[in-house]
Order: structure tokens, then sequence, then C-alpha cells
């Protein structure tokens, strides 16, 4: 029903970092841990050198993974709104009852999901354009260069496909990373092992789940970071690891990659880390610069502004810190808008969009030092894992935004910078709070969240 390989556009500018299944626990989306949620302890869990690939993601134990009595194969149409929409408000649903939707990434005229089916479909104006098929496993991260595709897996690979230029629907594998070749030539050489958990590993390969990728501001290099707490550097012409970071002391669940050769990481161990590319002739390494959180929390997603000047970060205990750059980054305040844990992030012109296994998606508009939610988006029946925004062509000032969920759909909506502001009665008792000031940040633009009350914080 697949082909076994499409004419890719170029990439979005919001599509480079694709964040996805952040491991916040092995029974995450369990009953019991949602009460958890509920209650506000969301933290992140010890490192499990026990833990295998499978076990740490949050569908695992999830109420919401339930087969259906209808077939995997049935579509659902694209239903479509009344012409005269609101300003911010759903447009419609893709729905291919087969799996959880994972991963997302856009283009001017596609959109791929990734899922736990194991096939990549591919959608065109709102409707089934093409799919094919990974053999792997959960698809966890898609990001888009040129006519290439990456997809980082569950089996801890990173799988390269490019479009067919006899028929743009095809997607031919064209390889794996580490390539076929580099694990032979590395392998003979006991230096190049490393030591991971109970066993060594090449360096040059990831030895849990790829969590997420991201793409360099020139394109040139791919990013991936894993479960096994690595941050990896990889050459794109080459198609060679170039770099192996031990970035975090648990599961990386977030890297971005930002203007003037900025990376953010953001992990279990509840950190946030910045990272400065140097580049002396071929070699690049990547240096720690600044640490900007250290929390209990999780760190399960990470949005940059297209300036580079504000930075966001989702935890698992249902907060959104942002920290804004001067000469350096600095805090800036938390955004307080989820019931239980945010997944993903999103940032396009001056909004921000975060989705929450609360089953909604908040949208933050930021003018000046005050960030307003303009819109709770609400629609999903399971929790919102990824998000993709893209500039609406035909109105100005407006996005389309994308939003992947457990539920095995993904809702597409129009929104609206000029949207007015919600008011309590539109947004009944989920009421998203408002902080524009840190209540005291150090000077190193740090952030520890012992500083709230009421919490024990681990040392």
């Amino acid at each position: 029903m697949f082909s076994d390989d499409t004419s890719l556009p170029r990439a979005s500018n919001f599509g480079n970092g694709v964040h996805s299944d952040p491991n916040i626990s092995a029974n995450a989306m369990s009953p019991d841990v949602l009460h958890e949620y509920k209650m506000r302890n969301s933290s992140a869990s010890p490192f499990d050198s026990s833990r295998v690939s499978g076990e740490g993601s949050p569908m695992t134990m999830s109420p919401w993974n339930q087969t259906t009595a209808s077939s995997p194969f049935t579509k659902s149409p694209f239903t479509p709104f009344e012409d005269n929409l609101p300003k911010n408000g759903l447009i419609g649903s893709l729905i291919r009852e087969e799996g959880h939707i994972y991963s997302l990434a856009s283009t001017r005229d596609l959109l791929y999901t990734g899922s736990d089916s194991k096939n990549i479909r591919v959608w065109k104006n709102l409707k089934e354009y093409t799919g094919f098929k990974s053999n792997s496993g959960l698809v966890k991260a898609i990001v888009i260069s040129g006519e290439k595709l990456f997809t980082g897996h569950q089996d801890g690979k990173i799988r390269v496909w490019r479009v067919s230029t006899k028929d743009p629907k095809v997607h031919k594998r064209a390889g794996t990373l580490p390539t076929l070749m580099d694990i032979f030539k590395y392998s003979v050489k006991p230096k190049n092992y490393v030591q991971v958990r109970k066993q060594k590993t090449l360096w040059i390969r990831h030895s849990d789940a790829v969590s997420c990728l991201s793409l360099s501001e020139d394109k040139k290099l791919l990013y991936s970071a894993s479960w096994d707490r690595t941050l990896k550097v990889w050459r794109i012409e080459t198609s060679k690891c170039i770099e192996s970071i031990h970035a975090h002391d648990d599961a990386v669940n977030s890297v971005l990659a930002s203007v003037e050769g900025l990376l953010y990481t953001g992990a279990a161990d509840g950190t946030v880390k910045v990272w400065k590319k140097e580049q002396s002739g071929k070699i690049i390494k990547h240096s720690l610069v600044q640490t900007l959180l250290k929390q209990e929390s999780a760190v399960t997603a990470l949005a940059v502004s297209a300036s580079g000047s504000i930075v966001n970060c989702g935890s698992s205990d249902g907060l959104v810190n942002f920290w804004e750059q001067e000469k350096q980054l600095s805090h800036g305040g938390v955004l307080k808008g989820h019931r239980l844990a945010v997944l993903c992030l999103a940032a396009a012109g001056n909004l921000t969009f975060s989705g929450s296994a609360d089953k909604t998606i908040c949208v933050w508009r930021r003018e000046g030092v005050i960030h307003t939610c303009l819109s709770v988006l609400a629609g999903h029946t399971g929790p919102v894992k990824c998000l993709a925004v893209e500039e609406d062509r035909e109105r100005s000032l407006r996005w389309i935004v994308y939003s992947g969920s457990l539920d095995k759909s993904v809702k597409v909506w129009g929104v609206s910078e000029q949207a007015p502001e919600l008011t309590p009665m539109s947004m009944h008792s989920h009421t998203p709070k408002l902080i524009t000031d840190a209540d005291s940040s150090p000077s190193d633009g740090s952030y520890s969240s012992s500083s709230r009350p009421g919490k024990d914080r681990r040392h």
C-alpha cells in the first residue's frame, strides 16, 4: 500500500526543531501519574540504568493506548468549518486511525506526520498525499533539509529519506546515521568505544531512543539528542558524526539550534543548557557556555524565537519558563496556563504555542515584556505531543498551527496575532496566569525553581 520511497519543498522556517515523546517516566501517562500531574508534583525521575527504550515511552501504560474497532486504514475526511472563521479556531482535523502522533514537520505545501505505527504520512492541502514505511517502530522526530528528510527513531537510529525525481509521491531511503561503512570503520579500534550504562558502544551511535532532531541555521549540521544522555553532531554533506557530547545526567528530551551558532538542550535532569559552536578550519566543536535552568521537574520541550532573543522551556510541572536576550540570556518569567505537563512548544512571530498533557494548546502573545494568553485551543481527546507552525500565505499576521496528539489525530488551527485576549469568562476555570517578570534571578541568567515555596528540591 505504501511506496518504497516525494518532491520535498524547502524546509519551513519553523520546522527545524521537533520535540517529541519527553522521557518523564516509564508510566508517564498512566492514571496514577496523571493524578500526580494534577497535583503539580511532576518531576524528573532518576535515570534508571535498567530501562530500555520501549519502557521510556509515555504511551507504554497510557489510557489512550487503546485499539479501536475501526480498521487502521479507514480514512476520515477533512471536515472544514464555515468560511467566516473566528480569528483563532479549528480549521479541520486529519485522522488516520493507525497510531499515536509523536512528530510533525511542515513545509510550504506538505505536512509530515510520524507515529508509533511505523508509517510516515504526508498530507497536502489537508488531504492525504502519500505515505511510506520506516520498518523501525516509533518515529519520534522529523526534520527537513532541502530534498532530504531525517527521522529519529525509538531504536536509536536516524534514517535519511530522499524524494524520487521521477515521482514526487515516492520517498526512497537514502541511508542511516551512522552509516554501515562508518560503523565498520570505527568498530575495529577499541578507542572508539565508550561506556554507556553497563555496556560499551561506539561513540558515533546512539544507544537509546533518538528523542529529538534539529538543523543548524545554515542547514549544514544535523543535531540529534537521545535518552542515552548524549548530543551528537552530524555533517549533512558527508553523513558523518563529527562530535558526541555527554550533555546531561538524564535523558535529553529536546535540542534546538538557533542563530549565531547557539544550541539549546533540555533534559529529564531538569536543566536547560546553552552550547556555542566553535569552528577552526574544518574542525567543529561545541562548548557549554551557560546553564539556564536547574529544577526537579523534567524539561520536556524548547522553543526559540526566530531572532534568538527569546528562549522558552516547557516542563513536566505544566510551566513554561522564558529567557530574554540582551547582553546575555536572563530569566524573564513563568507562564502558567496548563494543569498537566507541557509536552511541546513552538514559536512564530510574536507568538508562542504550548501543547500539554491536559489536551490543550495555549497561545501566548508577547508585547514588550508582557505575555498575554490569546487563546486556549481545545479539541484533542488525548495529550498534545507535537506542534508545527507555518505562515498563512493568504492572511497577514496569521499562522497555521498543526498539533499532533496521542488521540491519533492532527488538528489544524488558524491563529492570528491580532486576536483579542481571552477574558476569564471565556476561559472558564482554565484561566492561564500571567507573570511578566521573575521574582529574582541570578546575575548569570540562570534560574532555579527551588525558589518556589512549598516544594522539596533535590540536590
